[in-house]
This record gives structure tokens, sequence and C-alpha cells, in this order.
């Protein structure tokens, strides 16, 4: 049977989860492309800027995962950061034509996530402070390259995930990256970060 949109996962489902994020630690499976129609339900989300619409996630779990998908791509001065792109719509809509072992990976992860922020700071994960956040990412990152635990796996899930949806979304491509489309050049100039400005022409950041 079908899940609702947005329930909560069953008591049984939760155990299932944190037992596939367990099981799955040193591994991270490469994402499966979005859909011809979840990528547009996903540009129209960030045209029309609309409330959340969940498949798949929770409001809880949306909150959790807002939270950390903006710690990993923040606004700075280029750009907005993955929550103004709408990262975890995308996500949702990710999951929602996933298998269900990986959306029980992604629950494992936001659950083993939430009780680390518990058992650190006594708050739920979505609302701790940024330092808080800063700390707790400071752990689970520390070994990306080959996770140790179920927590250091998700978070290299949740990372690449971050940046392949941010990277997809009109914010990381034409503000951060800048990209203005396929036109004729009649030079090609290369980089020119001069002057402590970008480089015009391919939006590189002048580097100090």
């Amino acid at each position: 049977m079908k899940k609702a949109a947005g329930s909560e996962p069953s008591h049984l489902s939760r155990r299932a989860a944190l037992k596939a994020i367990g099981a799955g630690i040193g591994t991270v499976a490469a994402l499966p492309w979005l859909s011809d129609q979840g990528m547009l339900a996903f540009v129209r989300i960030q045209e029309t800027n609309a409330a959340p619409q969940l498949k798949v996630l929770s409001p809880t779990q949306f909150a959790t995962l807002e939270v950390l998908v903006d710690a990993i791509i923040p606004t700075d001065d280029r750009s907005p950061g993955a929550k103004q792109a709408r990262v975890v719509d995308y996500i949702d809509l990710l999951l929602s034509e996933s298998d269900r072992q990986l959306t029980l990976e992604w629950f494992g992860g936001l659950a083993a996530l939430d009780a680390e922020a518990m058992s650190r700071f006594r708050t739920p994960f979505s609302r701790l402070g940024a330092g808080q956040v800063d700390a707790i990412l400071q752990t689970i990152s520390r070994n990306e390259r080959a996770p140790q635990t179920p927590l250091e796996t998700f978070f290299v899930m949740a990372k690449q995930a971050t940046v392949y949806a941010y990277y997809t979304s009109n914010i990381g491509i034409h503000q951060e990256l800048r990209y203005k489309g396929n036109v004729f050049i009649k030079e090609f100039v290369g980089c020119q970060t001069v002057d402590g400005k970008d480089c015009q022409y391919c939006g590189q950041k002048h580097l100090p």
C-alpha cells in the first residue's frame, strides 16, 4: 500500500530505516536521476516559490533536512544557499521516485541526526543554533572518504544530494555558476579574476 504523502513512518518503518542506514556503512550508492516529470515539478516549485507539497518526507524530516542542506551550502555574498534553491524539495521528489531501500536509508539518517542532536544538546537538529549545527557537522564529516558510522555515511549521501540538487536549480546554475546559456563568443579571453572582482567571463571567484 502506498504511504500517505508527508506521513510519519511507522514504528516498524523507523526501525527498518535505522537498520538500513546501518547496513550501508562505508558505501554510498549513486543517486538516481530525477525523471522529466519530476524535473518539471522542481522547476515549477522554484518558479512559483510555492509552499512544500511533500510526497515522502514528513514536515519534521523536511525541517531537519533543510537545516542540514543549508549548512552544507549556505548563502554567501555570491548567491543564495541550498534552502533558497529548494534543495529539500528536490530530494523529496527524488525519494518519491526511488525504491524503498533508499527511502529507508534517508529516514534512518535523519533519525540518527536528530538522535545525535538530542544526545549532545537536548534539542532536535532543526532547532539547533548555527554553532551547534557546525559542531555536529565537524564530527560527522571527519571520514568522508571512508565513512565509519551510519551517521557519517548519511552525511556523505546528503552532501552529494545537496550539491547535485543545488547545481540543478536555477539559483545554482545561473546565480552561482553564472551560466548564461549557449552564446556565440567572438574571442576566448580566458579567466580574468583581477582587481578583487569575479571574472566577468566565467564567473570564477577572485582569490585573495
